[in-house]
């Protein structure tokens, strides 16, 4: 069975930074994406970033590019956000998600189709104040 758990929200001023954690479960990290999504209130699902687990490419948003990193330990199977210069805008609940492993070496793995993503997290909240 597939599982991920998202932890490391919480309050942070406005500039300031987090890091987010994505443990995953029940995969080998061999080719599947891996993707950050977000979700305000009264907004979309916004995808953010993902990575592929096979050779560590990764992607981002325009939202987010040069301040948010997407990472990956295999060792741990976790998948890490390390957010900076965080802006009341990012507040959310941040989400992580595991896509089915690659067929095609190029394909790049989708930021912003949150259906690609077969399996989800519980969300972590990040509140980010002016």
């Amino acid at each position: 069975e597939v599982q991920l758990q998202a932890f490391g929200g919480g309050l942070v001023q406005d500039g300031g930074s987090l890091r987010l954690s994505c443990v995953v479960s029940g995969i080998t990290f061999d080719g599947h994406g891996i993707g950050w999504f977000r979700q305000a209130p009264g907004k979309e699902r916004e995808g953010i970033s993902c990575i592929d687990t096979g050779d560590n490419r990764t992607f981002y948003s325009d939202s987010v590019k040069g301040r948010f990193t997407i990472s990956s330990d295999v060792h741990k199977s976790t998948v890490y956000l390390q957010m900076n210069s965080l802006k009341p805008e990012d507040t959310a609940v941040y989400y992580c998600a595991s896509g089915p492993r690659r067929t095609v070496l190029s394909f790049q793995c989708p930021v912003s189709s949150p259906g690609y993503y077969g399996y989800w997290g519980q969300g972590t909240q990040v509140t980010v104040s002016s």
